[in-house]
């Protein structure tokens, strides 16, 4: 079935010509602009060209080649600035797998940058609404007043000298934020530059995330996506953004100017302040839904080669992501369209890295998951994205979908694993020390294999789904009745624990408890081995007021309320400062080798020793206590100094956990070679600036519900890593200013 849409009314006589199929997209060469666009199935593609605003169709050519299923032609004179679309003529059979309609108006997958918003309507959609035949009726509605449309772009740029920080994966310490969220409240950027790629990068607020000692930040996506029909009806909106219409362009509403060059000014700041930028990408679903949803772009211009289909019955979709549709990666320009993508961010836009939506999606075959499938192969063999950080988060809904630690060499995974163990310790849950133990040495049980390294599990304990550091204290169950669910939306098994009263209270104890269980989660976060990620905010207490599920939420639920930063909240600051500067002094920390706990009879030392309260080594029967819940872990850096000296080598470090209600005594072991146990952290005195000493054989009250981290003071050795843990506290303590920077108000 087809039908021709309705004409512009005024045409001027086509003037393209042959062109190139290479490269996809719309390519200004300086003279004018290259057109091509895949479709192995379409019949015929008709550019068409609109007025600046993308509000009147001005031209409709149609493409004059078609080389290799890419459709193409050479518009001379075209220049950046260029408004277009497609308009993808073909069969319409959905039980065949085909959705073709010309007249709706298609955005180019390859879009550099795009013109307005979508308005939903009833026209957006192949079919007829409320038809009997459903999506297999036919709807002949032209839908270019309601579409966004495409713009050609001109990619100079001045970088000058800033380069990439390339910061090893050993340091990385990730920062997951949102552009809009970060800023939206923030009383030193100025107000049209709030929500913002300027506004990001405005020097204030890369200076504070510089002074916290981040090393790479991670902002949730960023590639054009639409806010869902059913949001909008209910005056809510997509905060989060994993909904893509386009994996080229960046979504107009962070961008405070028209120029693409925004994104690249945002990037080279952070640069310049030795922070990279990672972005959260969503190619494992697009925002055109299932054979219900809108026909906005792929779906018209391929719908049987960019989506994975039903075999047996192609009008429906296989649904593995949850969200209606799942991007067909095994098609070769699918793969090529992903990867194009990214090394287009990773090259022209010099982003650092890439965390996956669902990447489990992306290693599946028509088989199934496959960690030698297309895309990783793609991505591990590829001399740019080979060289960029690549975090996988390894699930999705569909068959085996659970893949923490299958993923291959050179990836990093987020580790789930790590966020409900911690959670789950902390909160007093019976049975866990020995998990706990596994997931603060790195989760070797998952990632130790093929020669990984520990910086492949990114741990994380609370992120941008879910419990906010803050909620996760002060509430046992989610509140998020302000989705319009009826709170039935979000994750019900949060490992959440409100320590007497649901929500905000007076009361100084449970207050204080609180804080001191937030200083124990940070610690426990920056003290493990693996790569940390800590959800912005956290490190002063930002609040959703429970709601544990935001994604709806482009309001002062999910935004930062810098103005409510108060005193114990700047501690909390001055406290994570403390532990990341410890992080980055003491190498032992962050290691780049899994301890193996095997005696090294030459020094008499293992890298990694468990301890009891007693100070003696855990026998089998103590790991198997349901209700232990204190535990040591001894590292020494001896073990692994043979052969080459390492920075560690000198280094012993004693980390004490304690999620008893009460104070544990805990002796402090006596270790070969002798010295002085010095006190770097007590969460449960977290003002202590100067470390204090203690012998070996002493007994160190460590307080109920708290964690400890102590270096040994050697005799007769190397005293550098003792002065370096100890200046690394004192610069702290001695420039408080810095537990302030971009919250007090500098402008208008």
């Amino acid at each position: 079935m087809s039908a021709k849409p309705s004409k512009p009314e005024t045409l001027r006589p086509s003037r393209l010509r042959e062109g190139l199929p290479v490269p996809l997209g719309a390519t200004w060469d300086g003279l004018g602009v290259n057109f091509a666009l895949f479709s192995a199935h379409a019949t015929k593609v008709e550019l068409c060209l609109f007025d600046n605003d993308g509000r009147r169709e001005l031209e409709r050519i149609e493409l004059p080649e078609y080389t290799d299923e890419v459709w193409h032609g050479y518009l001379p004179e075209a220049r950046p600035g260029t408004v277009y679309a497609y308009r993808v003529h073909g069969p319409y059979e959905p039980a065949a797998g085909h959705r073709f309609n010309s007249n709706k108006l298609l955005l180019d997958p390859y879009a550099k940058a795009l013109v307005g918003g979508l308005r939903w309507s009833d026209a957006l959609f192949g079919y007829r609404i409320g038809s009997s035949r459903e999506d297999l009726s036919f709807d002949r509605r032209d839908s270019a007043a309601c579409m966004p449309k495409c713009r050609v772009v001109d990619p100079a740029f001045t970088w000058g000298t800033v380069q990439s920080p390339r910061i090893p994966w050993e340091r990385t310490i990730f920062y997951e934020t949102h552009v809009r969220g970060y800023t939206m409240l923030h009383p030193a950027v100025p107000q049209q530059l709030r929500g913002t790629f300027s506004g990001l990068g405005h020097y204030e607020v890369v200076d504070y995330i510089k002074a916290l000692g981040i090393t790479s930040i991670e902002l949730l996506p960023i590639h054009a996506f639409i806010d869902d029909r059913h949001l909008l009806e209910r005056g809510l909106r997509n905060f989060w953004g994993y909904n893509s219409i386009g994996f080229f362009a960046p979504d107009p509403r962070y961008m405070a100017t028209p120029f693409l060059n925004e994104f690249k000014e945002m990037v080279a700041h952070f640069h310049e302040a030795g922070i990279e930028v990672i972005l959260d990408v969503v190619y494992n679903h697009t925002a055109e839904g299932n054979e219900r949803g809108p026909t906005l772009s792929f779906k018209g211009i391929d719908n049987a080669s960019y989506y994975r289909l039903m075999p047996d019955n192609p009008r429906y979709y296989i649904n593995d992501t949850g969200t209606g549709n799942t991007l067909n990666l095994s098609h070769p320009r699918v793969l090529q369209m992903v990867t194009d993508s990214l090394r287009y961010w990773a090259t022209e836009m010099r982003v650092d890295g890439f965390r996956f939506d669902l990447a489990t999606i992306l290693a599946r075959e028509p088989y199934g998951f496959d960690e030698g499938g297309g895309f990783l192969d793609s991505c591990r063999q590829d001399p740019i994205l080979s060289r960029v950080k690549l975090i996988a988060e390894p699930w999705d809904i569909g068959p085996g979908g659970y893949q923490v630690g299958k993923f291959p060499p050179g990836w990093a995974e987020w580790n789930d694993r790590y966020r409900d163990t911690v959670r789950a310790y902390w909160k007093g849950d019976e049975g866990k020390m020995a998990e706990l133990a596994s997931r603060m040495a790195g989760s070797g049980d998952f990632f130790n294999r093929r020669g990984r390294r520990p910086w492949a599990s990114v741990n994380f304990i609370t992120a941008h789904d879910g419990f906010t550091l803050h909620d996760l204290v002060s509430y046992n169950d989610k509140h998020n009745e302000a989705n319009g669910e009826d709170n039935r939306d979000g994750h019900s098994s949060n490992h959440s624990w409100n320590h007497g009263v649901e929500g905000p209270t007076d009361d100084p104890e449970i207050n204080a408890l609180r804080e001191r269980q937030k200083r124990n989660m940070l610690s426990t976060l920056l003290l493990s081995q693996g790569t940390p990620m800590i959800l912005a905010g956290d490190e002063f207490g930002r609040t959703q007021s429970g709601n544990n599920n935001s994604y709806a939420q482009d309001n002062e639920i999910s935004w930062v309320k810098w103005e409510d930063i108060d005193d114990d909240d700047r501690d909390l600051i001055t406290f994570t400062q403390r532990l990341i500067a410890l992080r980055r002094a003491l190498p032992l920390l962050r290691r780049g080798r899994f301890f193996t706990g095997e005696h090294n009879t030459e020094l008499d030392v293992k890298d990694v020793t468990w301890l009891t309260p007693a100070g003696l080594e855990m026998q089998t029967e103590q790991w198997n206590d349901p209700q232990a819940r204190c535990l040591g872990m001894l590292l020494d850096g001896r073990a692994q100094a043979t052969g080459i000296r390492r920075p560690a080598a000198d280094t012993t470090l004693l980390l004490v956990v304690n999620a008893h209600h009460d104070v544990v005594p805990f002796t402090l072991p006596e270790v070969a070679g002798g010295g002085e146990w010095l006190c770097l952290i007590d969460t449960n005195l977290p003002e202590q600036t100067q470390p204090p000493g203690f012998s070996t054989g002493d007994a160190y009250q460590a307080a109920g519900r708290s964690l400890l981290l102590l270096e040994l003071k050697p005799e007769g050795r190397s005293q550098r890593p003792i002065r370096a843990a100890t200046e690394a506290i004192k610069e702290v303590a001695d420039e408080p200013a810095t537990s302030e920077l971009a919250i007090e108000p500098t402008g208008p």
